[in-house]
């Protein structure tokens, strides 16, 4: 976001402003096959586990989430010219250093942020109407004294000026030096992966998203808040501290350092990128510090993402379809011959899937693949 960009910022406004008039169908494979023989039949099984002596019932093993990974990322430093994102691509993460984000921004954007929870429910509706996906969320809008786990600020860049009254100017600014690194890192990873950055040219054709959430530590396996697709996602690292995510290798727990960007790679990079970036589902959870599980956490993520009337695709050149030979045994064996491993979609319909649906059991982007 850039003092030129009031236009831009207008044009985004128009994007995420609306009520879409109906949501997409529901997902195929989030139901199970009822007239499938190898799965057991849930009342009979039901009826036996009732008929167990409570002796028995009470030894039968309980599912416990698998204990978590701690991963150390791999550092990178905008002010190294070589910039190796090679172990990223293996990760989906890293963390990023030589950013030139001063800490001071950073601490009183954490203290507007701060500022959102104090707001009273009404206050909160009538600041950020709830307009799919920006407004506030929480766990349960109909219980205002309900234990929340979670409760979400989104907003983006045109948001700021009917938020005057709050007074965000820190907020805003950092969201601007945030979005400066989220699209130099783009550029970076364009060249290093091989694919033609989209916003080069046309910077419209990234827009960004500020998520200020309230939640509890991530201490446990499960994703917190709403789900929504993007480039890539940078959350800045006030304290040091560990943060825990979904990749594609699993849940993990990875150590941050103090004043460093946690950068993740979304499944909008994975796509452009032909399935050569590992991603992130979601956005990196606080975890638990001096062991307080109980105690609420703020964290301010920005997804680098698209706009809704974008359609997403594979970008690596030379990518062709799954089973098409075109262009093999014609004289250009040396052309790159990239077999496509996703097919087109609309962001629209895959952004409104994911951020209603939260499956974050199955691979949102599987029923995509080629």
């Amino acid at each position: 976001m850039s003092s030129s960009s009031s236009s831009q910022e207008q044009d985004h406004h128009h994007l995420y402003h609306y009520t879409p008039t109906a949501a997409p169908p529901p997902t195929p494979s989030s139901h199970s096959n009822p007239n499938s023989t190898s799965a057991p039949n849930i009342d009979t099984l039901s009826q036996l586990l009732h008929r167990l002596p409570s002796s028995l019932s009470l030894s039968l093993p309980k599912r416990r989430p698998s204990p978590l990974s701690t991963t150390i990322s791999p550092t990178i430093s905008l002010a190294d010219p070589s910039l190796d994102f090679s172990r990223a691509f293996e990760l989906g993460f890293f963390q990023l250093t030589g950013h030139n984000i001063p800490s001071p921004l950073a601490n009183l954007a954490h203290s507007d942020s701060l500022s959102l929870f104090h707001l009273s429910r009404e206050e909160k509706l009538r600041h950020f109407p709830q307009n799919w996906p920006l407004g506030h969320n929480d766990d349960d809008d109909d219980d205002e004294d309900a234990d929340k786990e979670s409760e979400t600020f989104c907003f983006d860049s045109s948001c700021y000026g009917e938020l005057d009254e709050l007074k965000l100017t820190s907020l805003r600014e950092f969201t601007q030096e945030m979005e400066k690194v989220g699209l130099e890192i783009i550029e970076s990873l364009s060249g290093a992966v091989g694919f033609e950055n989209p916003a080069r040219d046309d910077p419209t054709r990234i827009c960004s998203l500020m998520w200020v959430s309230e939640e509890l530590p991530g201490n446990q396996q499960v994703m917190s808040g709403k789900m929504y697709p993007y480039v890539i996602g940078l959350q800045y690292q006030l304290r040091a501290k560990k943060s825990t995510m979904l990749s594609d290798s699993g849940w993990v727990s990875v150590p941050t350092q103090v004043e460093s960007v946690l950068v993740t790679l979304g499944d909008i990079a994975q796509v452009w990128s032909n399935g050569k970036l590992k991603k992130v589902r979601g956005r990196p959870i606080p975890s638990s510090e001096n062991g307080n599980n109980s105690a609420k956490c703020i964290s301010m993520t920005l997804l680098l993402t698209l706009p809704l009337d974008s359609t997403v695709s594979t970008l690596i050149p030379g990518s062709i379809e799954s089973g098409n030979d075109e262009g093999v045994g014609d004289g250009n064996e040396n052309l790159p011959k990239n077999k496509r491993l996703f097919n087109s979609f609309s962001f629209e319909d895959y952004a409104w899937r994911m951020y209603h649906e939260q499956n974050v059991v199955k691979d949102p982007l599987e029923r995509y693949r080629a």
